[in-house]
């Protein structure tokens, strides 16, 4: 017999979210069949169930299809929807212990059982609950059972209380005793400090040690809050422990100062657990290994220090030397482009000339060396051809190892091209080379290899440093005398060098580190006293083809008056000067200012200016903040900002603004009018 009622389309009628879920339902896919069809019998049934506010489930048929009401949602926990499922499917972790119930309430019998126990899958977890329940037939009208009705309650809370209760009951007597003992017996011997507290921090229990170790009597203590008696700097970090503690079961370490009773402090390592509603911990006074290790950082303070003036007198008798004979080849020069002047001598001045823009030049290599160590020398990062520039120093690497050191060559097609600064990546090379030289004096060999290298996860934990991708490896490898464990660790170290007074800076292995860390790159050095060194520098993949080096033409460093006005911002007045003579030779009328203030000064007065030339490192405001104001003055101004050093300039993508250039001190005439006429978008 079907269902005919003329409401059926708002059945089931009882109110709540479960009545509009079985609503929605898709039973036509289910056993049930349509909702349209369902039996009286089952209507009633579900009706009647939906309209109860005692947890409730039912199942009808032999397949066991689950209906359940708004009570019962709660004890399913994060279960996934059970609608129109099997019960042996929604509760299978239990389903062996409901089996047999199930079975005698469609055999027509009732069950009502208390408090039983089960181990319930309700959050991805199984754990122990209890249940109240009670299995009825639910028959049709010709008194056949077609299903079942459980009606149930939770009583796991009730019944683990219960049952602590019963425990703690049962086990009071023997707890006080067994309490007794270890006090007597733990609080009286132990030398490390005992202590129960509960679980908002208050000091219930202290031995004898806490007084030992502190100095506070058990009357001063007991009844006081645990963090009342940290050291006020370790105030807060005591204070959260004791709360973790409080609710999370789990064993927690901490290692605070606590104020003496005498004014002083100790240090104490406490292990502490909550267990039967206090927290028990166990200190242990650390005080005196604390103080070793104070003792020892101050001794490694005093060796780092000792260490760094070490380095300072490396760096006084190796680079102060080299400077020295760069300044002699400067100064000797000059003098004589003098005397010759005065002489009338004009045709001898070019070779001089030469001479000293040739000292010069070696001076300021040796300073970016330096820079490029401190990771703030700006990089001209690009696409280069690594296995072409590596040929390109063919001939210097030979002259530069002599006849005796055999040189190879490895460099085989298709390298990809690399992300790096092309001159500071020749200039390592050739470090690496004199290096490899100077550890072969009787002669050897000296291989140079290059390929690529496809870095995978899995093998990054063998490079440290480096991240997973594409790479391009140069090896650079001799037959030399190799290093010792100890040279090794310190082989990176600015100034550090195992070559006689004045004849090294130091500087070679930490530029070379210094550049390739600041590439994105790493270089790894592995060596062995007595079988040779080998370093390989890896530089990252570049995604662009290589870009081919231009001859830079002699440019003319005066032109005819322009209408164009500049200003030039130097705190160097030597530098500002040279400069503004160059750019009045090229026909500009300049201002000159040797400050940021100064240049904001004229930057908001009546003059307009079409281009700026401002160094970086300025007194007052520095000059990437003059040319940001010089920008919001005249929006179409043309900005060249110079620097030598510059930590923000060390990549140009992260300090340039736009239609900013940047030139890297020291540079010469013809590079700033280049640079000049490129910014102002004139023909050379």
């Amino acid at each position: 017999m079907t269902n005919s009622l003329p409401t059926l389309q708002a059945f089931p009628r009882a109110e709540g979210a479960m009545s509009a879920k079985v609503r929605d339902h898709d039973w036509a896919n289910t056993p049930l069949g349509p909702i349209d069809r369902w039996p009286e019998a089952l209507c009633f049934a579900v009706e009647t169930m939906l309209s109860s506010r005692f947890p409730s489930c039912m199942t009808w048929g032999p397949q066991l299809i689950m209906l359940y009401n708004d009570a019962y949602r709660p004890l399913m926990g994060a279960k996934p929807e059970a609608l129109g499922r099997p019960l042996s499917a929604v509760w299978s972790e239990v389903w062996p212990a409901l089996k047999p119930l199930v079975d005698k309430a469609y055999a027509g019998e009732a069950t009502f059982i208390e408090d039983l126990e089960l181990e319930v899958d309700r959050y991805g977890y199984l754990e122990r609950a209890y249940f109240t329940f009670c299995y009825s037939p639910l028959r049709d009208g010709q008194g056949n059972v077609m299903g079942m009705l459980d009606t149930v309650v939770e009583t796991t809370s009730k019944f683990l209380a219960l049952r602590q209760w019963r425990e703690a009951a049962a086990s009071l007597e023997h707890q006080v005793a067994q309490r007794t003992a270890d006090r007597n017996r733990l609080w009286q011997l132990s030398e490390d400090v005992l202590l129960v507290a509960r679980y908002d921090g208050t000091i219930t229990a202290v031995n004898p040690a806490w007084t030992a170790t502190l100095g506070w009597s058990e009357e001063e203590t007991l009844g006081h809050p645990w963090a009342a008696f940290a050291h006020t700097q370790d105030l807060s970090q005591v204070t959260a422990a004791i709360a973790l503690l409080a609710t999370e079961s789990m064993r927690r370490q901490l290692v605070a100062r606590y104020r003496h009773r005498d004014g002083g402090e100790r240090w104490i390592a406490w292990t502490a657990v909550p267990s039967d509603g206090f927290i028990q911990a166990v200190g242990r006074d650390t005080t005196e290994e604390h103080q070793r290790e104070e003792a020892l950082r101050n001794a490694e303070d005093l060796l780092r220090q000792s260490q760094k003036m070490e380095a300072v007198g490396q760096l006084t008798g190796g680079i102060a030397h080299d400077f020295n004979n760069m300044l002699q080849g400067i100064v000797l020069p000059l003098q004589i482009i003098r005397q010759r002047m005065a002489q009338g001598r004009h045709d001898e001045v070019g070779r001089y000339i030469e001479s000293g823009l040739a000292a010069a030049k070696r001076a300021a290599a040796l300073t970016q060396r330096l820079l490029a160590f401190s990771r703030r020398q700006p990089l001209d990062s690009r696409s280069v051809d690594l296995g072409e520039s590596l040929s390109g120093l063919t001939t210097m690497l030979k002259t530069t190892c002599g006849e005796n050191i055999a040189l190879h060559m490895d460099l085989p097609d298709g390298l990809w091209p690399a992300l790096t600064d092309a001159n500071q990546f020749e200039s390592a090379v050739v470090n690496l080379a004199i290096n490899a030289r100077d550890a072969m004096p009787g002669g050897g060999s000296l291989h140079i290899a290059a390929g690529n290298v496809h870095v995978e996860q899995a093998l990054v934990a063998s490079v440290p440093g480096l991240q997973p991708g594409d790479y391009v490896r140069v090896v650079v490898r001799d037959s030399g005398t190799g290093m010792t464990d100890d040279v090794i660790a310190r082989a990176f170290d600015p100034f550090f060098t195992t070559k006689p007074l004045g004849q090294g800076t130091g500087l070679g292995l930490s530029m070379i580190y210094g550049f390739m860390r600041q590439s994105g790159g790493i270089a790894i050095l592995e060596s062995a006293e007595g079988q040779g060194t080998s370093v390989s520098l890896y530089f990252t993949r570049s995604s662009h083809p290589p870009q081919a080096d231009q001859p830079e033409p002699m440019t003319n460093l005066s032109g005819p008056r322009r209408p164009d006005s500049s200003l030039v911002v130097e705190d160097d007045d030597i530098v500002r000067a040279l400069a503004v003579e160059l750019m009045r030779d090229m026909g500009f009328q300049v201002m000159e200012a040797a400050s940021g203030s100064a240049a904001m000064a004229l930057l908001s007065g009546a003059l307009h200016f079409d281009l700026l030339v401002s160094d970086v490192g300025l007194p007052g405001p520095n000059g990437r903040q003059v040319a940001d104001y010089a920008r919001e003055k005249f929006p179409g101004i043309k900005i060249i900002l110079m620097t030598g050093y510059a930590e923000q300039a060390a990549m140009k993508s992260q300090f340039l603004g736009e239609h900013m250039e940047l030139l890297v001190k020291p540079f010469d005439a013809q590079t700033l009018v280049r640079k000049v006429h490129a910014v102002m978008g004139q023909p050379l």
